[in-house]
């Protein structure tokens, strides 16, 4: 699932990096005047940087979103390693208990 996540950002990057370049060209080869072509490049700059944080804003959350699910892993494998260890501890007491009662009987 991270993957299809990656490859979807990488998408997206590569779809606004394209249009963003093929704004500059279509600027750059546009019969108007050089304060108009410099207008329009603001705004287009203005809503590329709006979109891209857009899509860190969304990174950001599906980061928080990966790093809970970790935590959430992690506590969960403590609890068992912590049960594990105790059921250990208790089956030595009780075969050492086992042991010693042999050497006195």
């Amino acid at each position: 699932m991270a993957d299809e996540r990656g490859s979807s950002a990488g998408v997206f990057l590569a779809f606004l990096s394209g249009a963003a370049l093929g704004a500059v060209a279509a600027l750059l080869l546009a019969p108007q005047s050089g304060r108009e072509s410099r207008e329009q490049l603001r705004g287009y700059a203005r809503r590329a940087e709006d979109n891209l944080r857009d899509l860190a804003g969304r990174a950001s959350e599906s980061f928080e979103e990966v790093v809970g699910q970790g935590k959430e892993f992690v506590d969960a494998k403590k609890s068992v390693l912590r049960e594990a260890f105790e059921a250990g501890r208790e089956a030595m007491k009780h075969e050492r208990d086992r042991l010693r009662g042999e050497e006195q009987g």
